[in-house]
């Protein structure tokens, strides 16, 4: 492929509620969109979509503004690349970290060569895999902590999740959020067999917040997401074999040699693979590969980003080494309705369609006119 244009835009797209974890609070998708163009009318879109503060990671929205523009777009533009993971070397070489920055080109890349192959990007990521995508995929339910930190106000969300069809429940939780809010959500629960988890973005401190953390041990969860801070491979690793409750990496799981480091250090064996927390399709994949090689199980996270950015987890989501539901959800669940600028849906038995096609075919034009800038 040979990328003759570049074009980057700014999209907002307000939350129908605010979305709050342990570390801070969200209250709109604000993202870069970079838009990839080849010289026969082939488009390619890419998401890069960080917070705006480092509370989830060291990268943000200014910096990503900053970088693709500066470094990163004149690496790509006017060249010709073989592939997409072409693309990912060309965008590391001399960069470290930014990760979502890189992955706003990066995920654009792979989707040009789905456009240019009349595919989409579940069906061309398979095929590197080796493997057949899915034509759907069963959601989970991300509930952040409610902004009055009442337990009624979570049992009435995780209830109303279930009449929506989802297939997984997880809470956001945090020193002081844990056990009361793991009973509020088996309450909203009564009478389901569906798995629960929590998600601490890193919250603990091991060992001193050991009761809280052996209490979660005693909740009959599916897994604990991130319960320590990202950098604490080594502390991960000895809680994991502390507790009998199996712990699932997020932001520690930055690449493939980060993985292997973990399997080494006998560390968690359930990884959430977020495509632009890890820098791209490219680097998902490598991800995916090592997992089933030493038998961890997988699942597509998201941060959440808008329909654009939400292909590139679908195209994980659908893999068959996906071992949970993802935090992959309608459209309405986030925006309300008639907002995002790619209207993503689940069918009343909590099942999301794999899309066949580009972002190009999928893209509401008018939406996205409305709600993106250049810059």
């Amino acid at each position: 492929m040979r990328i003759a244009r570049v074009e980057l835009y700014s999209l907002e797209l307000p939350f129908a509620e605010p979305f709050i974890i342990s570390g801070g609070r969200i209250d709109a998708r604000r993202s870069v969109i970079v838009v990839l163009r080849d010289d026969q009318g082939h488009v390619g879109y890419g998401e890069a979509a960080p917070d705006e503060l480092p509370f989830y990671s060291e990268e943000t929205l200014g910096s990503a503004r900053d970088l693709i523009p500066r470094v990163l777009v004149p690496r790509v533009a006017g060249r010709e690349f073989d592939a997409p993971e072409a693309v990912d070397a060309a965008l590391r070489e001399h960069v470290r970290g930014n990760p979502f920055a890189r992955a706003g080109v990066e995920t654009a890349a792979w989707d040009l060569e789905a456009h240019r192959r009349g595919t989409g990007l579940a069906q061309i990521v398979a095929e590197r895999l080796g493997v057949a995508p899915g034509a759907s995929f069963p959601c989970g339910v991300a509930v952040g902590i409610p902004e009055d930190r009442q337990t009624e106000t979570l049992t009435r969300r995780v209830y109303e999740a279930l009449q929506h069809g989802y297939r997984r429940v997880k809470i956001k939780v945090a020193p002081g959020w844990d056990e009361v809010a793991v009973r509020a959500a088996r309450l909203g629960m009564a009478g389901s067999d569906l798995p629960l988890t929590v998600d601490a973005n890193g919250a603990y401190v091991w060992p001193e917040h050991e009761r809280a953390l052996r209490a979660l041990d005693d909740a009959g969860l599916l897994y604990i997401e991130q319960p320590l801070a990202p950098e604490e491979l080594v502390g991960h690793a000895r809680l994991a074999q502390t507790l009998r409750t199996p712990l699932c990496l997020d932001e520690t799981l930055r690449d493939a040699g980060t993985a292997r480091q973990i399997v080494a250090l006998g560390g968690p064996m359930v990884w959430n693979i977020k495509v632009h927390r890890v820098g791209g399709l490219t680097e998902a994949c490598r991800i995916y590969r090592t997992a089933g090689e030493c038998g961890a199980r997988v699942w597509a996270g998201t941060m959440p980003e808008s329909g654009i950015g939400s292909q590139a987890g679908i195209a994980i989501a659908t893999l068959p080494g996906c071992a949970f539901p993802p935090d992959l959800e309608p459209s309405t669940r986030w925006f309300g309705r008639d907002v995002d600028v790619i209207k993503l849906t689940m069918s009343r038995d909590g099942r999301m369609p794999v899309p066949g096609v580009s972002i190009a075919r999928l893209l509401d034009g008018a939406r996205f006119r409305a709600a993106a800038h250049p810059f």
